[in-house]
């Protein structure tokens, strides 16, 4: 809060087993008031050859479901209407613990609010193969968003072997496919990695007929940069000219389809949560996790409203609320303000303001929001009454005995 880096240092484990990583219910301060980042699981079960996630993070670490379902509580609690999960790889959420991302997700729904909306995050296709059936289900549901990120990187079988991404494009097809089926409109993100080591020019025109039949709203390119220390730096390199201009023909391959133009005239259910770039408007998202940017009115802030598209761009569409149409207040509280401090606990409350003969008392079961100031109110022992002079006093008996060593030391010299 004073601008300090704190660090978690070492990991959890009970009876010798890695847990998640820290504390769900720490306190924090939110970028954007109606909406809360969850992160279900660290590490990951991967190894692929390009990546140092697993350096830095780990093996995977699933946080309990309980644990989760209450800080989305907590979230509704103080005015969220939007819930992202986050991590390395959502569909492997559960392995590590006997459990899977379905019966997470489950119980989470059975938690949201109406009006309120859950999105998932990026999940790797192999944890999600045998999760089709119910994943279908919950993205069917209607305070989930119809959108999945799923990473392909390369629609070569070799490259994919190369990377060590323990699937075949024939696996990505099929989730896809699978979802496209059973969930209508769904919005597929992907990724692609342009001149892997050893990607040919027949790699990566599988690649291209990859984008071409999907047409990928959502495509996130990058140019193959070999991270030092991984097993792919140490492979045979593209030259850079080519993944130059692979990069740039996918690009344009991209940019060359509107994925919305079809739907200008539609009325769709928005739910607003933030201002565009330009502070012009409003930013929404329909049930499929479209972006839509809807006219200025702090009345809309935060609330799921029913709009008209007017416009349609590459990466958004345009709205105007209908006037027949019901606002729909999606938080079951007002939210925090901005810069206000989630998840302090009663005992941070109930605190004295002057520091001293501080008790705790028992925690509340949902945690009340509370002001920074507030907070920051509760004084550390050298900040109490006296506390200041012992420390100074310390610290000159130190110092003189530094300065009798320095000098000491200075006599004796030659």
């Amino acid at each position: 809060f004073e601008g300090h880096s704190v660090r978690l240092l070492g990991q959890k484990k009970d009876n010798g087993k890695r847990l998640g990583g820290a504390r769900l219910d720490l306190p924090k301060i939110r970028k954007n008031p109606l909406i809360e980042i969850i992160s279900i699981n660290t590490g990951c079960l991967n190894a692929c050859t390009y990546c140092k996630t697993k350096h830095a993070r780990g093996d995977l670490a699933s946080y309990p479901i309980e644990e989760l379902v209450d800080r989305a509580k907590q979230s509704f609690q103080e005015g969220v209407c939007e819930i992202w999960l986050t991590s390395e790889d959502t569909g492997a959420y559960g392995r590590d613990i006997g459990t899977d991302l379905p019966t997470l997700l489950w119980k989470l729904v059975e938690v949201i609010p109406e009006g309120a909306m859950l999105r998932l995050g990026m999940t790797n296709p192999p944890y999600i193969l045998e999760h089709l059936e119910e994943m279908a289900k919950i993205l069917n549901h209607p305070r989930v968003y119809a959108f999945l990120h799923i990473p392909v990187q390369s629609a070569s079988d070799s490259v994919l072997m190369d990377m060590k991404r323990e699937y075949c494009v024939a696996d990505f097809k099929q989730v896809v496919d699978f979802l496209k089926e059973k969930v209508p409109g769904i919005t597929v993100a992907t990724d692609i990695i342009c001149g892997f080591p050893g990607e040919t020019d027949e790699d990566f025109q599988e690649t291209m007929k990859l984008v071409e039949l999907y047409r990928f709203p959502s495509l996130f390119i990058n140019q193959f940069y070999p991270r030092p220390g991984t097993p792919a730096a140490k492979m045979p390199q593209v030259p850079a000219a080519v993944k130059k201009q692979r990069t740039k023909d996918l690009s344009q391959l991209f940019h060359s389809y509107n994925p919305y133009d079809h739907k200008v005239g539609e009325r769709q259910r928005v739910l607003v949560t933030e201002e565009s770039f330009d502070s012009n408007y409003y930013v929404a998202h329909n049930p499929f996790y479209e972006q839509v940017l809807v006219p200025k009115d702090p009345l809309l802030m935060g609330k799921m409203v029913e709009v008209s598209i007017y416009e349609a761009g590459k990466h958004f569409m345009k709205g105007q609320p209908v006037s027949d149409a019901r606002v729909h207040t999606a938080s079951i509280t007002r939210p925090l303000a901005k810069g206000e401090v989630s998840g302090l606990t009663e005992e941070f409350r109930r605190a004295p303001q002057n520091g001293t003969n501080w008790k705790a008392p028992p925690s509340a079961d949902i945690p009340e929001k509370t002001r920074l100031s507030s907070w920051m109110a509760l004084q550390l022992p050298w900040q109490q009454e006296g506390g200041g002079l012992k420390i100074l006093s310390v610290s000159l008996a130190l110092l003189a005995v530094l300065v009798m060593f320095y000098y000491g030391g200075m006599k004796t010299e030659p």
